[in-house]
């Protein structure tokens, strides 16, 4: 048990560097001008490939738990979860702080013109709910709604890629591969099948 609790604890903290060192080399990308002639467009994709990173190896949490016989993982799910909410957040803030400059009507005409933009706002707000709902208190209170409100996280799986696809000029190696891996992760699964009617299933 000691052993174990003690790997969990060097395993969060190996994360919590993973997840913020991309961020600290973007900031100094920045400040030494280093992103390019488009640093605009590499700060969106960078923060939106790291959200979509943060995604798959979310998904990659229970299977491997469960085929690895390692149920201490299940305890980083949170955490991973909530990372793929914070570069998704940063990623939309990058968009429209730098990108748009906070101009609604902009928004307004790139929401109708680009189709790929309200799949991400979708994934977006579904990400937002689960980080929301991630609290123990929301959880307890919620009840089975608490799943079925979280296993919308297979629907993200779908839509991510999907949105990366119809956001790039061109190429579809990239996005392709991403959602060959998030269709693999998905097939692991036997809830969802289950989640596609809206049944309560265990784990996600």
């Amino acid at each position: 048990m000691v052993m174990t609790r003690t790997r969990l604890v060097w395993l969060k903290a190996m994360m919590h560097l993973a997840a913020l060192a991309p961020l600290v080399w973007l900031a100094l990308a920045v400040q030494a001008g280093a992103l390019g002639a488009e640093p605009v467009e590499r700060i969106i994709h960078f923060t939106g490939i790291g959200a979509l990173n943060l995604l798959v190896l979310t998904l990659l949490v229970s299977p491997l738990a469960r085929y690895a016989k390692m149920g201490y993982l299940m305890q980083t799910r949170r955490l991973l979860g909530l990372y793929c909410f914070s570069y998704a957040s940063l990623h939309i803030l990058a968009y429209l702080a730098l990108d748009l400059l906070f101009d609604v009507s902009l928004l307004v005409n790139e929401l109708w013109e680009r189709p790929y933009i309200v799949v991400g706002a979708v994934s977006y707000f579904i990400l937002l709910a689960l980080a929301i709902t991630s609290v123990n208190t929301l959880r307890a209170r919620m009840g089975r709604r608490w799943q079925r409100l979280h296993n919308l996280i297979y629907l993200c799986a779908i839509l991510i890629p999907l949105h990366f696809y119809w956001s790039l000029k061109s190429g579809w190696l990239e996005p392709a591969i991403y959602a060959v891996i998030l269709m693999l992760l998905l097939g692991l699964r036997k809830p969802v099948r289950r989640w596609l009617i809206l049944m309560p299933v265990k784990g996600r």
